[in-house]
């Protein structure tokens, strides 16, 4: 961190600082750690112990915030130029970021319009950007790009293009314009359209124009089927492959024995996954209790698999699975945390093999209240693999060769447990938001076969109440015997999101109690009241923005969305290292094994949580990002189609669209609605032509035409073929600050606002 400069004019006086004459210098250096602040006062001795606690005091009112691990700032206070991470999503789809290395509390501040382009994919929860930070009203900032992070620096992911005069290197991002010229011997044997990773080698030749640049790696063909997820993976740093060590390690496991385990092998625990599912973590068993106190109560099984007896803490396993933190699921392939040895093989639940699990036993009574619950290490065998649609058919009437001799004794004892559960459930009132996904079909060949959604079945809610059930018995567990542990929290919508989306509802004609805490029962009982309407998709779609998002952490402050008082990720270690570490703290507090959480994972927990956190993010983002380029793709035979569609953000550079069919989302950028100057109303969420008061109105039905698709950066760019919606008589017209003009020609004199 570099040391804070001041002006020679602000030089502090020498001696122990007030608290006012303290903040002042904070303000004016931006940060500085303790050490700085004792030699600019000229402290020593007792005078550096009474800043320390000074320092903690002012922590401890909130008057300064922590900046890296050592640095202090003036609480709120933004440095100019900083990495900072987009980690919240307005109503109206604007993005807000917090500074990568800041605390929950750190001020939220509006990325700028001009991190968009047009033609390009929007950035997204989970990105990661070195930004400006520009103070554009009194208390209000906004972050300006300065470049993408994810890629190390001064790299670029990009596509070659010859001539003959250069061999060029074009970012597949369109918001970099860190374009590259290649030289001989590196521009020798490429061809047009590879896709390269390549490095800033040096200043142009020219006063103007493309650095030049070093070859680094061929990573393949712009036309590959399955482009779409390497350039995802390389353009957000996500972990690949394994170390020759780890793979060793991997490779010398040996499949488990009885010994030390509780024998469920007799039990018919078996796994339901969706059908492209990789890895089975996961297995299932219910039936009636015998106990005579308990009656029309059932016994619930869930055993998941016993990662911890392969990867140790601390081996090169461990290393790297903290590093991946979790799998990163492709349409067209898997980048997983553990080697193929261990999550497909002896970690995978398979049938008919026996496996090492750790178990929960649960008890519930008639009404789906959980009585008791106990865990066991213990070693399974796997009655059956099926699918979410084959158990379903199977309970709706219609059993195959496979579910038909498990109906009777296994599929419909889980049906019957399942209900007593979900009437525990619905009193809970956990938030029932129905967010559609989407399925992407991948050919042999690597080509997108179709788009569709994904069903929600029964089969699908059961398996997810139940893991639930067992996520909750693992925090209480380690709760009652004290011991530190990663949660899963899922904070309180904030105040500004609820008056936001208030706001929202108001355009609808619907009330809400702006002054009412948020509920998740409330929220529900809107969802219900609205399902069936056409304002149902998005009113769903903005009560999940309403919604903070999930993280890990040591310190518990409950989850919301399921309304739950205590959460810990116990059922996915394959494919999430926050399960690994909850299995080594139960394996320690419950003495099963001496594989369990070491004194260093503990000291290291809150590190290890904003680790896990952040690596969660950026594989969103990348999953994402390949999502939208595998769209891109299958949409770009469509060239010229018209489709219905659904406004979903409305910002101050266009409306995003979200198709009907596919799911699809793109850009109308707002230099083609219309001639006149539209303003984005934030209290309406629309934007409004200054001249006419027409409206453009998030969670409209309108038509587009598909102009441009771009699988290289997954843009998708509409023109608008419907009206917008009349004027409001009633509706002030909103004041404009400096005039945009929103024509497809600006005047003369007169550019866009970025």
């Amino acid at each position: 961190m570099a040391r804070p400069r001041l002006p020679k004019s602000a030089k502090p006086p020498q001696g122990l600082p007030d608290r006012d004459t303290l903040i002042a210098f904070l303000r004016d250096a931006g940060e500085a750690e303790k050490a700085d602040i004792a030699k600019a006062f000229g402290l020593k001795g007792a005078d550096r112990r009474a800043l320390r606690h000074m320092l903690k005091a002012l922590q401890d009112e909130g008057a300064l915030g922590k900046r890296g691990r050592k640095g202090f700032a003036q609480a709120g206070a933004l440095p100019p130029v900083g990495v900072a991470d987009v980690v919240e999503r307005d109503i109206d789809g604007d993005l807000f970021v917090r500074l990568t290395k800041a605390g929950e509390d750190a001020p939220l501040v509006r990325l700028a319009p001009g991190a968009h382009e047009a033609t390009a994919g929007a950035p997204g929860l989970g990105d990661r950007f070195l930004v400006r930070f520009v103070q554009i009203g009194e208390n209000e900032h906004e972050a300006r790009v300065i470049k993408r992070l994810g890629l190390a620096a001064q790299k670029v992911l990009g596509v070659v293009r010859k001539s003959n005069r250069e061999v060029r290197v074009e970012p597949v991002d369109k918001r970099s314009r860190d374009s590259l010229i290649l030289f001989e011997p590196d521009a020798r044997d490429l061809r047009d359209g590879d896709l390269v990773l390549a490095q800033v080698a040096g200043a142009s030749d020219r006063h103007h124009g493309p650095k030049r640049g070093k070859l680094l790696e061929v990573i393949g063909r712009e036309d590959q089927p399955r482009a779409a997820s390497l350039i995802a993976i390389h353009a957000h740093g996500i972990p690949t492959g394994f170390s020759p060590a780890a793979e060793a390690e991997a490779d010398a496991a040996q499949p488990p024995v009885l010994a030390g385990r509780t024998d469920l092998r007799d039990l018919p625990l078996i796994t339901i996954d969706p059908t492209d599912a990789r890895d089975h973590d996961d297995a299932v068993y219910a039936h009636a209790d015998d106990d005579p106190n308990n009656p029309d109560g059932w016994v619930v099984w869930v055993a998941i698999a016993d990662v911890a007896a392969y990867v140790r803490a601390g081996s090169a396993l461990d290393r790297e699975a903290q590093d991946k933190a979790n799998s990163v699921y492709f349409p067209d392939r898997v980048e997983p945390m553990l080697p193929e040895r261990l999550s497909n093989g002896l970690c995978s639940l398979r049938q008919g093999e026996a496996r090492a699990c750790l178990a929960v036993r649960m008890v519930f009574d008639k009404a789906g209240r959980k009585l008791g619950h106990r865990f066991v290490r213990g070693l399974m065998r796997s009655a059956a693999k099926l699918a979410y649609e084959q158990a379903q058919t199977a309970i709706d009437g219609f059993p195959d060769d496979v579910t038909d001799p498990l109906l009777e004794p296994v599929l419909k004892p889980l049906w019957a447990a399942y209900r007593t559960l979900k009437q525990g459930r619905d009193k809970r009132s956990p938030l029932d938001i129905e967010s559609p996904e989407r399925r992407i079909v991948i050919s042999p060949e690597g080509e997108v076969v179709s788009i569709t959604p994904r069903s929600m079945l029964e089969a699908n809610k059961l398996i997810e109440e139940m893991m639930i059930q067992a996520n909750v018995c693992a925090a209480e567990t380690l709760e009652q015997k004290r011991s530190p542990l990663i949660y899963r929290v899922h904070d309180t919508p904030s105040q500004e999101k609820v008056q936001a989306f208030a706001d929202f509802l108001e355009t609808l004609g619907v009330s809400w109690n702006k002054g009412e805490a948020p509920r998740t029962d409330r929220f529900n009982r809107l969802l219900e009241q609205m399902r069936g309407t056409p304002h149902a998709e998005i009113v769903n779609e903005v009560v999940l923005r309403t919604q903070m998002q999930a993280i890990y952490s040591p310190d518990n402050i409950g989850h919301f969305g399921l309304n739950l008082d205590r959460y810990a990720h116990f059922t996915s270690p394959i494919r999430r290292y926050a399960d690994l570490v909850v299995h080594r703290a139960l394996i320690r507090v419950l003495g099963l094994g001496d594989d369990g959480l070491t004194d260093t994972d503990i000291a290291r927990l809150r590190e290890t949580a904003e680790h896990i956190t952040l690596a969660e993010r950026r594989a969103m983002a990348a999953e994402r990002d390949a999502t939208d380029r595998y769209v891109a793709a299958y949409m770009e035979d469509r060239l010229g189609a018209e489709f219905e569609a659904r406004i979903t953000g409305v910002t101050r550079f266009g409306l995003f669209v979200r198709l009907k069919d596919t799911g699809a989302d793109g850009l109308i950028p707002v230099s083609t609605l219309g001639t006149e100057y539209f303003v984005h109303d934030e209290k309406s969420h629309a934007l409004v032509g200054e001249r006419t008061g027409q409206r453009w109105r998030l969670g409209s039905l309108v038509n587009v035409r598909l102009l441009e698709a771009t699988p290289i950066t997954g843009g998708l760019r509409f023109e608008m073929l419907s009206d917008p919606d009349p004027a409001d008589p009633k509706a002030p017209r909103p004041r404009l600050g400096v005039r945009r003009p929103m024509g497809n020609r600006p005047p003369a004199g007169r550019g866009r606002r970025r």
